[in-house]
């Protein structure tokens, strides 16, 4: 299957929706971090979850949706950009063994960033955990934090990722059954059924009976926006002495990007470069990358 979102629209109700599905975006994450099974799952739902909210806002920049916790589970983190280019990764310690997500959060909170490329201030939302599911705790935040009635319907395995959105619209119009009677036929889907149908048979399977409008779909990809040129300014944030007591210390400056693995090296003649404000770092040397 195509990795893919479609938006959709009930043509005489006030309901709109989205479906995804992710198959190669989600082996890229996968191929670069060896995660535990349970924290595939939830990494998998956000990464649909993220795609899906995206979606809905007509907004150039990155979406940066975030599960913090003091439990096992430290953080689950998703970048989506407004082309649907996504990253993501996880933090965890010790073993992860199947448990609620409220417990393995522990106290924790969750945080969607609006990025604009623009140069505009970053928007921040931080809310507590309100739910026992990556689908509650979203459903929550949008109900109370962008008073939006909008349900989520999420799954994901080692195979695959998928998601589904419908979102109550604020002005309604025609049939007012339309937003319960949505909910509860998407509510008949398990989520064995979401991995194994694509979304144009999930979309007939649960909706044929209504008056729906396709609103196109676009693909989605994986893609890290690193770069060495992006490292070199965070070191230079980190300031030359400490940069150069690393040198001193290990030989050399090494950063891994969290998200994609990819390891960037810093020696003694790149230090130069930085701080001198000359070189084209951004054009790594045979042994610097």
């Amino acid at each position: 299957m195509a990795d893919s979102l479609m938006r959709f629209l009930f043509d005489q109700a006030p309901v709109r929706g989205e479906v995804v599905s992710l198959d190669r975006t989600w082996q890229e994450v996968l191929q670069r971090h060896d995660y535990p099974p349970l924290l595939q799952a939830l990494l998998g739902e956000l990464m649909a979850a993220a795609a899906l909210l995206s979606a809905t806002l007509k907004f150039d920049g990155a979406l940066i949706m975030q599960l913090q916790g003091s439990g096992a589970l430290q953080l689950l983190v998703v970048e989506c950009n407004a082309d649907l280019g996504m990253r993501a990764t996880a933090k965890w310690q010790g073993e992860i063994r199947p448990q609620p997500l409220r417990d393995l959060l522990g106290k924790g909170r969750f945080i969607i960033t609006l990025d604009p490329q623009n140069g505009q201030t970053p928007y921040q939302g931080i809310v507590g955990l309100e739910g026992d599911s990556v689908a509650a705790i979203l459903e929550n935040y949008m109900l109370r934090s962008e008073q939006l009635e909008t349900r989520f319907w999420l799954a994901a395995n080692r195979q695959r990722e998928t998601g589904l959105l419908l979102q109550k619209l604020p002005e309604g119009h025609g049939d007012p059954d339309a937003w319960e009677r949505a909910q509860m036929l998407a509510g008949t889907l398990t989520p064995p059924e979401q991995l194994e149908i694509g979304p144009d048979e999930l979309l007939h399977r649960l909706f044929h009976q209504e008056d729906l409008r396709l609103l196109g779909e676009t693909a989605t990809c994986f893609r890290c926006s690193c770069s060495r040129e992006r490292v070199a300014n965070m070191l230079k944030m980190l300031g030359e002495q400490e940069v150069n007591d690393t040198l001193q210390e290990q030989g050399r400056v090494e950063v891994k990007c969290e998200f994609c693995n990819e390891t960037y090296h810093f020696d003694q003649v790149d230090a130069a470069q930085l701080f001198a404000g000359s070189g084209n770092l951004s054009e790594p040397g045979a042994t610097r990358h």
